[in-house]
């Protein structure tokens, strides 16, 4: 008898598995991987495949795109992975493509967006924060500042979550309040952003809702324009940090989406392993980080880790 004959017969004597094939997990967000933000929910992607073994693939269209974003859960879904993460921008157009997967018996977690709609379209739970309650947050916020009259800068219209963040923050600011819709170049959003404030001589607080993307350009559109204008913007970018603790920016609001790429991979990993899942969704955030917090934030924010 050969020697693998014998420790594969005394392994079976004494009950021991044979090691377990690693899992297969794939992601599917609306954005891709060389934005500042989703670099950032890919590293815990990545960081999360270490940890757990799996095989995890990171998609996402190659712009804002639903139909293609749809097509690209269906192609998982025909894969049968061990668990698909998913971010719900438009629960509408990706509700048929997430349930065919919950209906298929593949575990979803949703995270980033769609916290809302999530549990309905079959998820098995959502890793990120109430984008309305954090954008009403944001609003209570820049009122206490002194803010009367703000635009909100949304630079990715038809992200059913980025309406929820203006819709937040009209609410808690109590002011009036502007969507001033743009695209994502950042030149573009402070020539907009520059002429808005240049319209209307009473805006004094501009809430953008992305830091690398929206937040600098609207701060630069704000300092050029030479009048005391809040600024803050939802996430993380090291230069937005740094603007805030010199105090030329208010404040950023924190969703952590590295724990938003991180966490679905382990708890999928773990539910393929060992039948293993939390018992509800996980908020990964809001947290302010103002200008007594942001020193501390702007050396991971470096690191793609906030």
């Amino acid at each position: 008898m050969t020697n693998f004959i014998k420790t594969a017969a005394f392994a079976a004597a004494v009950g021991l598995a044979a090691p377990a094939l690693a899992q297969d997990i794939i992601v599917v967000s609306h954005g891709q991987a060389n934005d500042p933000f989703w670099s950032v929910v890919k590293n815990g992607v990545d960081l999360a495949a270490q940890h757990t073994g799996a095989n995890v693939e990171y998609r996402a269209p190659e712009t804002f795109d639903m139909v293609a974003m749809s097509q690209l859960i269906d192609a998982a879904v025909n894969q049968e992975p061990d668990g698909i993460v998913v971010s719900i921008p438009d629960g509408d157009a990706l509700g048929p493509s997430i349930r065919r997967a919950a209906e298929a018996g593949i575990p979803v977690i949703s995270m980033n967006s769609g916290s809302d709609v999530a549990a309905e379209l079959g998820a098995a739970l959502h890793v990120g924060q109430s984008e309305f309650d954090a954008g009403k947050a944001a609003g209570a916020k820049l009122a206490e500042m002194g803010g009367t009259t703000a635009i909100c800068v949304n630079h990715e219209v038809g992200n059913v979550a980025l309406d929820l963040r203006c819709s937040g923050f009209e609410e808690g600011f109590g002011g009036s309040v502007e969507v001033l819709p743009t695209g994502n170049d950042p030149a573009e959003i402070e020539s907009k952003v520059s002429a808005a404030l240049a319209s209307n001589e009473d805006i004094d607080t501009v809430m953008a809702l992305g830091a690398s993307l929206a937040g600098e350009p609207s701060l630069k559109a704000a300092q050029a324009s030479g009048r005391e204008v809040h600024v803050a913007s939802f996430d993380l970018s090291a230069n937005f940090l740094e603007s805030i603790a010199a105090g030329d920016a208010a404040f950023a609001i924190d969703q952590q989406q590295f724990l938003q790429g991180y966490l679905p991979v382990v708890f999928l990993a773990n539910n393929a392993k060992y039948g293993l899942m939390p018992g509800g969704n996980v908020p990964s955030g809001p947290n302010l980080v103002t200008k007594d917090k942001a020193g501390q934030a702007i050396e991971l924010s470096a690191q793609g880790i906030r």
